[in-house]
């Protein structure tokens, strides 16, 4: 079984706008209604980033208090890793890199006229 890279897009910023909710604290109210204390600090940093982890009881108020389903606010895509494979070759070294000597300006000789 091939390795998955993961990427996911975090939209909470998006929707609050189309909401027209433009900070946190405008957020937070809506979130305590539903359970969720938390201080405008904490909900800012939610809100602006990729939060890495997120309590599902959270991510429900979000989605209730801005009338949206999880898809709305999270979209991600998983595809295959690439794998990337170094190949030895007579241009390149042992490290994969090319030679930088193939690419070294040849020094230039200065001859006399009486030559």
């Amino acid at each position: 079984m091939s390795r998955r890279e993961l990427t996911y897009t975090w939209r909470v910023r998006e929707i609050m706008a189309r909401r027209r909710i433009f900070t946190a604290k405008e957020l937070a109210p809506l979130l305590q209604e539903r359970g969720i204390t938390l201080t405008p600090n904490a909900i800012w940093r939610i809100v602006s980033g990729e939060p890495e982890r997120v309590s599902l009881k959270m991510l429900v108020a979000l989605c209730d208090a801005l009338d949206v389903e999880m898809n709305d606010l999270i979209t991600y895509t998983a595809v295959d890793a690439k794998t990337t494979r170094r190949r030895r070759t007579a241009v390149n070294g042992a490290d994969g890199l090319a030679d930088l000597n193939d690419y070294r300006p040849v020094r230039a000789r200065i001859v006399d006229d009486d030559e």
